[in-house]
Order: structure tokens, then C-alpha cells, then sequence
């Protein structure tokens, strides 16, 4: 992939991440105001749980993506 693409890939990747810790910060609040109530927070906490995995493939896409980046720019 050339340089130009690699950016343009970066900064979408740095956009998941972003709009990810928001919805897992939302997706948090969302299973605590479930608890207090009492309430079943099962399919919360899968859907939390769902959410914590995208992040971790986004945010491994984002350093591999960060890598390539180096790797063009030390000529490697």
C-alpha cells in the first residue's frame, strides 16, 4: 500500500478507536444504571463484551497501520 493510502487508512482507524471508547464508555454506564435498578444486564454485558472485542481488533489494526506507516518512511 502506498503512502497516501496508509494515512487515509490511519486516520480511519484512529476515528474506530475514538467513536469505540465512546461506545464503550456509554455501554458502561448503560449495565451500572441496569444494576442499580435490579435490572438483567446479561445481553448489556454481551453487548459490552461484544463491544471490548471490536476495540481490541480496531486498536491492533491501528498499530499494525502505525507499523506499515514506519516501515514506508524508514524505506524498509
Amino acid at each position: 500500500m502506498d503512502r497516501t493510502m496508509v494515512e487515509k487508512h490511519l486516520q480511519q482507524a484512529r476515528e474506530h478507536v475514538a467513536a469505540g471508547e465512546l461506545h464503550l464508555a456509554r455501554q458502561r454506564e448503560i449495565v451500572a444504571e441496569l444494576i442499580d435498578r435490579g435490572a438483567d444486564v446479561t445481553e448489556a454485558n454481551r453487548l459490552l463484551m461484544n463491544f471490548e472485542e471490536s476495540q481490541i481488533m480496531h486498536v491492533a489494526h491501528l498499530d499494525r497501520l502505525k507499523a506499515e506507516l514506519l516501515a514506508l518512511a524508514s524505506g524498509a
